[in-house]
């Protein structure tokens, strides 16, 4: 039986052991960096960013023809128009989970008849990413219709003051309520967002390849039929040499119901007002590093007001335009000098009658952004148009202008 004492010696000799290896560890871990606690996800309202922009516009400097107009184009064109808030834009937008995307987009200078600055519905939308890095996705809610490059391009990128009427009479405010599936590889969605901007002109992300339903009616209006518009589009930006192309494809095809508001009394038409409407559309963008260009040219069928007939039908329509541009700095300031040439031969659908038009027009500008929150253009637009209706069946109109716009961006 071992004495007291040996036991005694053999306790403290493993406690003074066990002390010594705690001391060790404690100054180990001391020396070792403290791990990092968790990272916490951002409250949604954290993600959002809320941002904007205006345009303040004047159209009758040198003005040669106060009976020229474009009613889709902007409507303080030609007798009694004056200075006009063409748009007054403000926009909610963040990604509120890594594969949740919102994006909320309301006008207050729209018009609503005879009453102008109506707060109107642009956009309303929310982006569902189908796998981690959002590749794949789904589009839900009101936004543009994923057909020609300048209707997806914002208006406070693009240089000519008004879309083009061969490509935009498709659809009027670009937009319409449906569900789109989109995919784009991460190297191409981030090219698209780098351009995204005032100095890149580009039309945003929608895809490589997007297909979708819509209503067909065009934004803020119910659907009038029991037929969806059916949409699909390829596009890729390539760099080649430097510069980036993007050539892009897309095509729709659908029902339209010419409403009793959109008819004047008397025009003759289908029984049930309702036409086929459908159109393939071809793009090519060069993006402006610094000789840009820009090119689309559509055809389809759609509905178009017949002055010999005095009624409404399906008719052909066809046309495009071609916008050159260069873009060059002097210091922090950025200039745009530019031209577009456009032609259309058909119908608006979106206008009283279905509006018959012949189109031949030419513009020729210079944007300038003395800085990022400001851009100024002054545009010369010279024009032969005929636009006629049950009201109007031999209306042809010539003349020249010089527009100007201010834009704040905020």
């Amino acid at each position: 039986m071992p004495s007291p004492s040996l036991v005694v010696r053999s306790l403290a000799t493993l406690l003074f052991g066990a002390l010594v290896a705690s001391g060790r560890t404690v100054r180990a871990q001391s020396a070792a960096p403290a791990a990092p606690a968790p990272a916490k996800a951002k409250p949604w309202y954290e993600a959002v960013r809320v941002r904007g922009y205006g345009q303040i516009r004047y159209n009758r400097l040198l003005e040669t023809n106060p009976q020229l107009q474009c009613e889709q184009c902007d409507r303080s064109w030609g007798d009694q128009g004056g200075f006009f808030i063409r748009r007054a834009r403000f926009i909610v937008q963040g990604q509120i989970h890594p594969q949740v995307f919102i994006y909320l987009q309301p006008d207050f200078a729209s018009s609503a008849g005879a009453t102008g600055h109506v707060a109107q519905l642009r956009d309303w939308y929310v982006d569902l990413g189908v796998d981690q890095h959002n590749e794949f996705r789904f589009r839900l809610g009101q936004s543009k219709v994923p057909f020609s490059y300048e209707n997806m391009q914002s208006s406070s990128n693009r240089l000519p003051l008004d879309r083009a009427d061969a490509t935009n009479s498709a659809n009027a405010n670009e937009r319409d309520l449906g569900v789109f599936f989109m995919w784009a590889p991460r190297a191409a969605r981030a090219r698209l967002a780098d351009l995204a901007n005032a100095t890149g002109k580009g039309s945003g992300d929608y895809g490589v390849f997007t297909v979708g339903a819509y209503n067909g009616q065009t934004a803020n209006r119910p659907e009038a039929n029991n037929n969806q518009h059916v949409v699909a589009r390829v596009a890729y930006p390539f760099v080649v040499n430097g510069q980036i192309v993007e050539p892009g494809l897309s095509a729709y095809t659908g029902k339209y119901t010419l409403t009793s508001e959109q008819r004047s009394a008397g025009v003759k038409g289908h029984s049930d007002w309702t036409y086929t409407d459908e159109r393939v559309a071809a793009t090519f963008n060069l993006v402006p590093r610094p000789f840009g260009l820009l090119a689309e040219y559509n055809v389809g069928r759609g509905p178009e007001y017949n002055p010999a007939r005095d009624s409404v039908e399906t008719r052909s329509l066809h046309g495009g335009f071609v916008t050159a541009s260069y873009q060059f700095k002097r210091g922090k300031q950025v200039y745009f000098p530019f031209v577009r040439y456009q032609v259309y031969e058909g119908g608006k659908k979106h206008e009283r009658d279905a509006r018959s038009y012949s189109v031949n027009d030419i513009e020729v500008g210079l944007e300038w952004q003395p800085s990022a929150s400001f851009e100024l253009v002054t545009e010369w637009y010279h024009g032969d148009r005929r636009f006629e209706d049950k009201l109007r069946p031999r209306w042809e109109q010539r003349g020249s202008l010089l527009r100007i716009q201010a834009q704040f961006n905020y």
